[in-house]
């Protein structure tokens, strides 16, 4: 079964100012959590997905990844000391120890599953258990792109109808583009990662799934001149691949 977008891992070196960014284009956030490696975050939450913005809360907490471990923490403070933007791609988890022998057999990585749990803020201000358990894949000739599912143990703690209400009316994140040299070369993998066929389009290839609310789930990766062509204000950086952009689909456009 093709996996869904989850959520983005959005870095960014001031929370504060980043979430009233968010709010001026519309979007309601979560209040600010923290987790217990030294990151800290705010969610822009839809129906089925979400964005997160990440920050660095405390980097002395960040520890280094031991064998067979992928560091979340350290991946995004690496990533934070050279730029700003999107550092990974989230699907979404209903299995993580299916996920996990899935990426071995596939060679998409051989990590181990990552379990946590913090306190999440409700909207009435009180307080709820959420955990999660995190499968990675990555490769690691790639310093600007990682991915992993995410499996949540307490769903319902975690949604809430109240984050979810924006007056852009945003609906979910559709689709996540990236930029590569060499689109055709990297195929393969995002088919074996996304689990849905790449098709070629031009200047690259897609893997698109849908959901089951009718939201579409596409990872599109294009030559830096068709990425140019399709969003001339995109930033293309000397790396490859990574995250340029993504799209989210809204109930009404003027709003």
């Amino acid at each position: 079964m093709p996996r869904l977008i989850d959520h983005l891992v959005l870095c960014v070196r001031d929370l504060d100012r980043a979430a009233r960014v968010y709010e001026r284009l519309g979007f309601t956030l979560t209040p600010r959590a923290a987790h217990p490696w030294g990151t800290g975050n705010r969610l822009v939450q839809f129906g089925r997905n979400f964005l997160e913005l990440l920050c660095l809360d405390d980097p002395a907490r960040i520890p280094e990844p031991g064998p067979r471990e992928f560091g979340f923490g350290a991946f995004n403070r690496d990533f934070l000391a050279r730029r700003e933007g999107m550092s990974m791609l989230v699907f979404e988890g209903r299995d993580a120890e299916g996920d996990r022998a899935d990426f071995a057999a596939k060679g998409l990585g051989d990590f181990a599953r990552f379990d946590f749990s913090r306190d999440a803020t409700l909207p009435d201000g009180g307080t709820a258990r959420v955990g999660f358990s995190l499968v990675f894949a990555a490769r690691p000739d790639w310093r600007e792109a990682a991915f992993f599912t995410c499996q949540q143990h307490a769903p319902e703690h975690f949604w809430k109808p109240a984050f979810q209400r924006h007056t852009n009316t945003a609906r979910g994140v559709v689709e996540v583009v990236m930029a590569a040299a060499d689109p055709a070369a990297h195929a393969d993998w995002f088919a074996r990662l996304t689990g849905a066929a790449a098709e070629t389009i031009e200047g690259g290839f897609a893997c698109t799934a849908e959901a089951p609310d009718g939201l579409m789930s596409r990872v599109t990766v294009l030559t830096s001149k068709a990425l140019q062509a399709r969003w001339p204000e995109a930033r293309v950086i000397d790396a490859t691949p990574h995250f340029t952009g993504f799209r989210i689909q809204v109930a009404d456009r003027a709003a």
